[in-house]
């Protein structure tokens, strides 16, 4: 293919949804997609959905592919390049060889990485951490990711599951999915955003009550507008509760709060000045500080980015978390710089395609 641009591909293959993108040596995005991840149909289907959509890519940029980096949710060996384990939303993903399919597909090598990991090395090659040396990444979203960025490079430890701050324990006793209890997980993942909102005003006389602050806080944060029937109830802040609240309790167990807000539904709360929602995002904030804390006393990173779909409330995550910082600052007495991403919804693509740009030797080694 005389004058083809030589590119590499970045594939992100999350629960819903497949992002692809094609970056020059440079990592330059020379072309993107997305496409629907077919989770419940096992993961031979999921990697030839990510194969026909790097083939779309390729046959209308002409460009030669040399290599393709995956990033999966889930524990990987990295190394063997096969799913370790996954999630009950991922049919027959646990053991799969990703990469040799891959390989098989398209004729060109694979490497196949942890999606925070490769949500870390993107934005450390290309976005928020770019220059920094020493990193701790986190990903907010269904649950809590973490990833370690030190001496320029991805550190993933022996066993490839280095930096995972979201199962720490020394955060409550609140139980978490995992199994374990007092995890970052459970106040800082957008599930958990959404539990302990509901648990916040579970009980409470909520029909009609306005439980805003002042007008001119709520004012400052900003009018956003709750998405279906709590929206269409029409009727102020007070029935926007009620009505998620009757939704939660419905069809639970006996003293069970099923959360029926979204995280971006308890932001949007918060953002109108909802106290039990700004409550919520206090402990996350504070909780996410004394992650960023605990890493600095270990490993001396001096800064931290921060990524996923909860991190798209930052207005409301990054008060409290500068807060705990300054209250209590690391033991090297030099502050950690804490950002939110940059990369979006390409982070863990260009990630994916920065490793095999440096395990293929094309331009830059990280």
């Amino acid at each position: 293919m005389t004058g083809a641009v030589e590119v590499v591909a970045g594939v992100d293959i999350g629960g819903t949804t497949t992002q692809v993108v094609l970056c020059a040596a440079d990592l330059r995005v020379v072309d993107r997609v997305a496409v629907p991840t077919p989770a419940a149909e096992g993961g031979g289907a999921m990697t030839d959905a990510a194969l026909d959509a790097v083939r779309l890519l390729l046959g209308r940029t002409a460009a030669r592919l040399l290599g393709v980096g995956v990033g999966a949710a889930g524990v990987v060996d990295a190394r063997a390049g096969r799913i370790l384990v996954a999630s009950d939303s991922f049919r027959d993903w646990a053991g799969f060889p990703v990469t040799a399919a891959v390989q098989e597909g398209l004729g060109v090598p694979a490497y196949l990485d942890n999606d925070v990991n490769a949500f870390l090395r993107g934005e450390a090659v290309g976005g928020a951490a770019a220059g920094e040396p020493h990193v701790l990444g986190m990903t907010l979203g269904t649950g809590v990711g973490g990833a370690l960025w030190l001496d320029g490079r991805l550190y993933d430890g022996p066993h490839g599951a280095a930096g995972e701050i979201g199962h720490v324990p020394g955060f409550g006793d609140l139980p978490c999915t995992c199994g374990g209890r007092g995890h970052l997980e459970t106040l800082a993942s957008g599930r958990a955003i959404a539990a302990r909102y509901a648990e916040r005003v579970a009980g409470s006389e909520v029909e009609g009550v306005d439980r805003a602050g002042p007008p001119e806080r709520a004012e400052e944060a900003g009018r956003g507008q709750l998405p279906g029937r709590v929206r269409e109830s029409g009727q102020g802040r007070g029935a926007d509760r009620a009505v998620g609240l009757r939704e939660a309790e419905a069809g639970g167990r006996a003293g069970e709060v099923r959360p029926a807000l979204s995280a971006r539904a308890v932001a949007e709360l918060a953002a109108r000045g909802d106290q039990d929602a700004l409550a919520v995002f206090e402990a996350a904030g504070v909780a996410v500080a004394r992650a960023v804390l605990v890493t600095a006393g270990l490993l001396d990173v001096t800064s931290c980015v921060v990524g996923g779909g909860v991190s798209r409330a930052w207005s409301l995550l990054e008060p409290p978390l500068l807060a705990a910082l300054a209250a209590e600052p690391p033991v090297s007495g030099h502050p950690v710089r804490v950002r939110p991403a940059l990369l979006g919804d390409d982070a863990v693509a260009i990630g994916a395609a920065a490793r095999a740009r440096a395990e293929l030797g094309v331009g830059s080694r990280v």
